[in-house]
């Protein structure tokens, strides 16, 4: 069989590879090492594709539908290792609000000046949906930072900072879930986060909104002070109360961005150091089984949001790392 030489590209660099067409995908990678000094199982290989999924490793090059240049991210064993010592020597940042006990429920909802400040946003703020919300849909309100994305780490790319199976997580949750992106961020950033990440077209689901930081409120709560939080009454305002506190489930690193609506919110664990721990974060796999484990609860609040994994245990299906 003939050779097939193909062109990678890689942090501005590019270069041909020549092997046979008999050849697998991980002799392509390990010849990419040769090249990069970047191990096999750091690299990711864009759009080297296997019908409508990405090749695995055992793929003949043959059978694989290659680009004209195949785009591929990923860090060497020493660069990785500069990061780690540069993130570890980084101070953490930690909120105290998200130290305390997750179980606690602090009643600010109901207080008369946060209702009115929530009518006035309302009222005074608006932004219009991407998409249409579908009939019978239940919601899934989506932060960013730490969430989906390590907003704080460096890299050529932002895919190399995106969250381990977010397109996954995102293609099977909008099955049965309408999908707003909320960040308490501007919307300018908001907008190219999501384009980089390719979250805006994707074939597999549709965005229902973005919401940035202006829909958000100041409340005040002792002994914290006062801080912003995101209060999902103004979504459900905007959507005609198609939404309500029965339907909607809320994932935030931060327990302060749902103070207005704890019966809703999940405190998903921060995806920091990407990294260092990419290869390890399978939150969103776990979270995608019990998106799909509550999708026929009648009320999710009588669920305890905080509890998923053990929810999942119940329900005899518990979390594992990887995606099916």
């Amino acid at each position: 069989m003939a050779d097939i030489t193909v062109a990678v590209k890689w942090q501005g660099k590019q270069f041909a590879i020549t092997l046979p067409c008999d050849a697998d995908v991980l002799s392509l990678e390990r010849l990419i090492e040769a090249e990069t000094n970047v191990l096999p199982s750091r690299q990711k290989l864009l759009n080297v594709k296997s019908g409508p999924k990405m090749a695995d490793d055992t793929a003949l090059l043959s059978s694989v539908k290659l680009p004209k240049v195949v785009m591929m991210m990923g860090s060497t064993e020493q660069a990785i290792s500069s990061i780690a010592v540069a993130a570890e020597a980084a101070p953490e940042v930690v909120d105290d609000f998200d130290v305390k006990d997750e179980d606690v429920v602090v009643d600010v909802m109901s207080n008369p000046e946060n209702i009115e400040k929530l009518n006035k946003r309302i009222a005074k703020y608006d932004v219009p949906p991407l998409n249409p919300p579908r009939d019978g849909k239940k919601l899934l309100v989506l932060d960013i930072d730490y969430t989906l994305f390590d907003h704080r780490s460096t890299a050529e790319h932002p895919h190399e900072l995106m969250r381990p199976y977010l397109h996954e997580f995102l293609t099977q949750a909008y099955e049965h879930y309408d999908i707003i992106i909320w960040s308490a961020t501007g919307m300018k950033w908001i907008e190219v986060k999501m384009k980089e990440l390719g979250v805006l077209s994707n074939p597999n689901y549709k965005i229902t909104q973005l919401v940035d930081a202006m829909a958000m409120i100041e409340v005040a709560m002792k002994p914290y002070g006062n801080f912003k939080c995101k209060p999902l009454g103004w979504i459900w305002a905007k959507h005609g109360g198609r939404y309500s506190e029965k339907n909607t489930i809320m994932f935030d690193d931060l327990r302060r961005n749902f103070v207005m609506n704890p019966s809703c919110g999940l405190k998903i664990r921060p995806f920091r150091k990407a990294h260092m721990n990419m290869d390890t974060d399978d939150e969103l796999v776990g979270l995608t089984k019990y998106l799909l484990a509550i999708k026929d609860e009648e009320d999710l609040t009588q669920l305890r949001h905080s509890r998923w994994e053990r929810y999942l245990e119940k329900k005899g299906n518990p979390h594992i790392s990887r995606m099916e």
